[in-house]
C-alpha cells in the first residue's frame, strides 16, 4: 500500500490510533513503574495558578494582621511612622573630606615611591 493511496480520513484515524495506543503505553508504563513516566504526564505541563486582586488584599491584610500582633502594633499605635530627614552634606563639607582625602592618597603614594 502506498500512502498517496491513503485519504484524508484515513490518515486522521491513523493519527488518532497512534495517540490512543501511545496513551496507553503510558498508562501501562505508569502502573508497572517501569521505564520512562507516563507519557501523558510529561506532555501535559501544569496550569499557572492565578490569584484575583481580592483574594491577594485578604492575604496580606491576614498577614499584616499577624505580624502587628507579634510586633506589638495595634490600632492606637500607626504601624508606619513618618520616615526621618535624610541628612544632607553642605559644598563646604564635601570639599573637606575631598580635600582630606587626595591628601591621604598623595601621602600613601608619596611612600609607596620611596
Amino acid at each position: 500500500m502506498n500512502i498517496s493511496d491513503i485519504s484524508a480520513d484515513q490518515l486522521r484515524r491513523a493519527a488518532a490510533i497512534k495517540e490512543k495506543m501511545e496513551k496507553l503505553q503510558g498508562e501501562l508504563t505508569g502502573i508497572l513503574r517501569t521505564g520512562a513516566p507516563a507519557a501523558a504526564a510529561v506532555a501535559a505541563p501544569r496550569k499557572k495558578r492565578t490569584m484575583s486582586a481580592a483574594a491577594r488584599a485578604l492575604i496580606s491584610a491576614a498577614q499584616k494582621k499577624r505580624w502587628g500582633k507579634l510586633k506589638g502594633v495595634t490600632a492606637a499605635t500607626p504601624a508606619k511612622t513618618a520616615p526621618k530627614k535624610k541628612f544632607t552634606m553642605s559644598a563646604a563639607a564635601k570639599a573637606a573630606i575631598s580635600k582630606a582625602a587626595k591628601a591621604r592618597w598623595a601621602k600613601i603614594k608619596a611612600a609607596q615611591k620611596q
